[in-house]
């Protein structure tokens, strides 16, 4: 059984699409409220900041996978994270089950340069602080023996049905109405981009793969970056439509962030625009497969 924690989410979907002609295991969908993805599905209702709710949506499976997304607070990812991973680590090390971690780069912080599997973690803000601590808390496990797990990095995403990706909502989004895309930040610096699509199938690839387990990896994010103007252009071009865009200024996200929270949320990670970032999955791509282009993938996600 492979098992998938937190499967109402957009890398569960990809997931759920790429696994089966990978595996002869059927899956189990985990979630408070699971939906299937395939006729054979099994759905589990579970909160995994439970420890036995946990272990029971855990029992049986060879690989589980952590996407789990939670609401985009500090103050829950400070609560809730580290009980959701040590819940996790233990009903793995119980059930003998493999585990595939689903991150993010928060942990890295401010870095000049491209992002590797080998940079250090720095994090500048309490979200990144809160995923260093879990991150830390994995490579703990895996060093002591306790599961055999590897980590799925990937950077900020962007594809076809996504509710809540900054380069959907701002630029896709914009632009399909006829109105002016928006960036945080400069529009004009470099920002890698994940193909969700790409995302979904590299995961499925690692877990599926027994040396990719006991690493790190970075997911297959196309290069060179490009800039968000350039996101914008492209897919302006494919909704036959004109390409503007304008950055959001820290001080306007702060007037508004007063009032709307996911917006004074999103302020401490303002360092991710205002400077380059840049992501490099060359190891992966080298013993995997290359990521779609930027062509390709503004014009799947321009719908």
């Amino acid at each position: 059984m492979h098992t998938i924690l937190g499967a109402n989410g957009t890398i569960a979907r990809e997931l759920g699409r790429y696994l089966p002609p990978l595996t002869a295991e059927p899956l189990r969908l985990v979630s408070r409220q699971p939906q299937q993805l395939n006729p054979t599905d099994e759905l589990v209702v579970a909160d995994l900041t439970d420890p036995a709710q946990t272990a029971r949506a855990v029992a049986g499976s060879s690989v589980v996978y952590l996407v789990a997304g939670l609401p985009y607070q500090v103050a829950t990812w400070q609560r809730d994270w580290p009980r959701i991973m040590t819940n996790v680590l233990n009903a793995c090390e119980q059930h003998g089950a493999k585990l595939v971690f689903f991150d993010n780069v928060y942990m890295y912080g401010l870095v000049e340069g491209p992002m590797t599997e080998a940079t250090p973690f720095n994090p500048i803000s309490k979200k990144g602080e809160v995923r260093a601590r879990i991150a830390h808390q994995l490579l703990e496990a895996m060093q002591a023996g306790r599961v055999e797990a590897l980590i799925a990095r990937a950077a900020d995403f962007y594809g076809p049905a996504i509710a809540n990706a900054v380069p959907n909502q701002l630029i896709f989004d914009n632009l399909k109405k006829g109105s002016a895309a928006q960036w945080p930040g400069n529009p004009d610096l470099l920002h890698s981009l994940t193909f969700t699509p790409d995302a979904g199938r590299a995961t499925a690839l690692l877990a599926t793969t027994p040396a990719a387990f006991g690493q790190t990896w970075h997911l297959p994010t196309a290069a060179p970056a490009l800039t968000a103007r350039q996101v914008a252009q492209q897919a302006a071009a494919a909704y036959g439509t004109r390409a503007r865009i304008s950055g959001l200024p820290k001080w306007l996200m702060r007037a508004v962030g007063l009032f709307v929270e996911p917006v004074r949320e999103s302020v401490e990670m303002f360092y991710q625009y205002d400077h380059p970032y840049v992501f490099d999955s060359s190891k992966f791509e080298r013993q995997f497969f290359a990521p779609t282009p930027y062509a390709e993938g503004i014009r799947q996600a321009a719908v």
